[in-house]
């Protein structure tokens, strides 16, 4: 099989040839299709998270030792499966949900892996989409998203279910309640199309890229803001009537989340999943006084991901701008991630 690998933390990945793995027990095999590219892997590939103040966290720091298969947005059909997997659909396509537990703890039992507190999610602690073939740890972790467009289909087992998520975390909310959205990438547009879905009509999007402001009205914001803007705190609040109901922040930097918690309404929330780095400081009186909330989202359950691809087989979700690319590509698609350069998503195909 051929992989894509992260061999040294900072360098461009790898093309490595390994022998195509056997699934044992409840393991199952997936001929890969497709597998989106996130920016998490940037960080992933590059070794660290930025945590704000000068401080970083390392991957070294989880366990984590090079080589790596990232990739946790993959899309193939079930080619085998171990003598434990029961009854698999053999010759079928399935999207992958990724975030896999330890599968014995109460997190894991009670379908909750993203919380496990020894997570081995694929793309980071065990082999992940960057590949032509992935195992998956048992056939629980299969969505079935026949009538779904593929290579859009395969987004949604991270950027589709991160936002899905999210926007859960940070509800409940009325359809004329103004959410905003922070960051119109390729998470942005994912989170404006399926708050679209759900049917919120009063969405913002903020980012500081003309280029994705344009998308992000193209893909349903009702408006947009340029965060540099010196009076973007006061057009955000005289825009939502006062304040903001919920701000869902996909960038996760202290610009962002100082003009997020600033923008809130009495009773607004404040949801905080992107990665990009950084930290604020807040004050604690206001919180009680104005009742807000911060809070973290990261990722989702399998049951949440039925829901986002139930969504996309109705036609109430539609698809971001998606650029598909061979796999061999990875690299270069990584690269422009980090540069900002990517608008949607790019999806590699096998």
């Amino acid at each position: 099989m051929e992989s894509y690998e992260v061999v040294d933390w900072g360098k461009p990945l790898q093309r490595v040839m390994r022998e195509t793995p056997k699934p044992t027990g409840t393991e199952v095999l997936i001929k890969l299709k497709y597998s989106g590219v996130c920016h998490s892997d940037v960080h992933i590939r590059d070794g660290y998270f930025e945590l704000g103040g000068g401080k970083r966290f390392y991957m070294t720091e989880r366990g984590m030792k090079p080589p790596i298969t990232m990739g946790h947005e993959p899309l193939g059909t079930v080619m085998a499966a171990g003598p434990d997997a029961g009854a698999v659909p053999i010759g079928q396509d399935r999207l992958v949900c990724p975030w896999t537990g330890c599968g014995n703890c109460a997190k894991c039992n009670s379908g909750n892996d993203n919380l496990c507190m020894a997570p081995r999610f694929m793309g980071v602690g065990r082999p992940g989409g960057y590949a032509d073939y992935l195992i998956v740890p048992h056939p629980r972790y299969l969505v079935d998203a026949a009538g779904v467009e593929p290579a859009f289909a395969a987004t949604l087992a991270c950027s589709g279910l991160t936002t899905f998520a999210a926007i859960r975390r940070a509800g409940p909310f009325q359809a004329d309640d103004w959410v905003v959205v922070m960051g119109a990438g390729g998470l942005g547009l994912q989170c404006i199309a399926i708050l679209k879905a759900l049917g919120h009509r009063n969405v913002v999007a903020v980012d500081i890229d003309a280029a994705k402001l344009d998308a992000a009205r193209a893909a349903g914001a009702s408006a947009v803001l340029d965060s540099r803007d010196k009076e973007a705190l006061a057009n955000l609040q005289k825009m939502a009537g006062g304040g903001t109901q919920a701000v869902i922040d996909l960038v996760g930097a202290t610009e962002t989340a100082t003009l997020g918690v600033a923008s809130l309404r009495k009773g607004g929330k404040y949801v905080v999943c992107g990665l990009f780095g950084g930290e604020i400081p807040v004050s604690l009186v206001p919180i009680a006084q104005r009742c807000i909330a911060i809070q973290g989202s990261y990722v989702g359950t399998v049951a949440e991901l039925k829901e986002v691809v139930a969504l996309a087989r109705a036609g109430k979700l539609k698809s971001i701008p998606i650029e598909t690319r061979n796999l061999d590509q990875v690299e270069r698609s990584l690269q422009e991630l980090k540069d900002g350069k990517i608008v949607g998503r790019v999806v590699l195909k096998m």
